[in-house]
């Protein structure tokens, strides 16, 4: 009997093979007896040429679909070779073994990126004095507050043009999609990268996510996800990499009261996981203690105890 997980993928030249490991978070599957960093210094290696071309005996494998997020960790995109490949791309994931034609993020085809930020009114003030950082990748700045309810207002920032940054409010009340979804409305381009006020975005992360949305389009997508670093009282926690959905179409809708989701029209296969950087969010011990319960009272079922501690421990590599 095949391990749950197994799966078996076809290489050019009639070579078939089969796979009982997959990595939980980036879909790469490796053979039992397989050195790990052995296999991930041949997989850079063929991420860095023109065209990525497998080998049945390197002890792992993936699909076209995995090796759009792979590629994106050494800031690359691919190109499929055929109709074959576009149909494997579109229905992960494909018995078929990824070949694809790379090219790097940085000068490829871009889409602009707006940038939402959610915050209270409190945090107003530290949300706007770390724009400028920003400006490097976009030029639309949408910042929602939970406040009463008040029309967008354009306010002047350092390294934005006038009318760029606007602000706008309107009560959170107990609605975390809600919130997302009117914060989404605001953007001016068709895509949008949301954050909250206690997240980070390193903006050399962010310089190549109008490329991304780019990547995104060609192959039928609406969400991509980025790894989140979670640290609680400064220390990085074992909820990692905590991939959040925050790069949107901009009619994308959030779904749940806590722990919003985007509600993806034909499913998961509408999004991949971008592995070039990370969104750092910062908490408290006090706060991760308090959520969890606070969430529940919000949304029954899904306040998610559970992940109080394991946000409280340190991360295990």
């Amino acid at each position: 009997m095949l391990a749950p997980n197994a799966r078996v993928l076809d290489f050019p030249g009639g070579w078939r093979r089969l796979f009982a490991i997959g990595c939980a978070s980036c879909g790469v599957l490796i053979d039992p007896d397989a050195d790990a960093d052995r296999c991930w210094r041949d997989l850079a290696g063929r991420l860095a040429a023109p065209v990525f071309v497998p080998d049945p005996e390197a002890g792992y494998g993936l699909d076209l679909y995995t090796l759009r997020s792979a590629a994106t960790r050494l800031g690359r995109g691919i190109r499929t070779l055929g109709p074959a490949d576009r149909i494997a791309l579109l229905q992960p994931h494909s018995v078929r073994a990824a070949q694809g034609a790379l090219y790097d993020l940085d000068g490829a085809e871009r889409r602009p990126v707006s940038l939402g930020v959610i915050c209270r009114p409190a945090e107003r003030d530290s949300v706007l004095a770390a724009l400028p950082a920003q400006a490097v990748w976009t030029s639309d700045v949408a910042i929602l507050l939970d406040a009463q309810a008040a029309p967008a207002l354009a306010v002047d920032v350092p390294g934005f043009a006038p009318g760029a940054v606007r602000l706008a409010a309107r009560p959170l009340a107990g609605d975390f999609a809600a919130q997302r979804n009117a914060l989404q409305d605001l953007a001016l381009n068709d895509w949008m990268l949301q954050l909250d006020a206690d997240e980070v975005l390193d903006p050399e992360t962010g310089r190549h996510l109008p490329a991304l949305a780019a990547l995104a389009e060609a192959g039928d997508v609406v969400s991509v996800g980025l790894p989140r670093r979670n640290r609680v009282d400064g220390i990085l926690s074992d909820v990692y990499p905590d991939v959040q959905y925050r790069l949107n179409r901009a009619g994308t809708r959030y779904v749940g009261r806590v722990h919003e989701r985007p509600a993806l029209p034909g499913g998961w296969p509408r999004s991949f996981i971008a592995l070039h950087g990370a969104i750092d969010h910062a908490l408290s011990g006090a706060h991760v203690r308090a959520r969890s319960q606070h969430y529940e009272a919000l949304d029954p079922g899904r306040g998610r105890p559970d992940e109080r501690e394991a946000l409280l421990r340190p991360y295990r590599a």
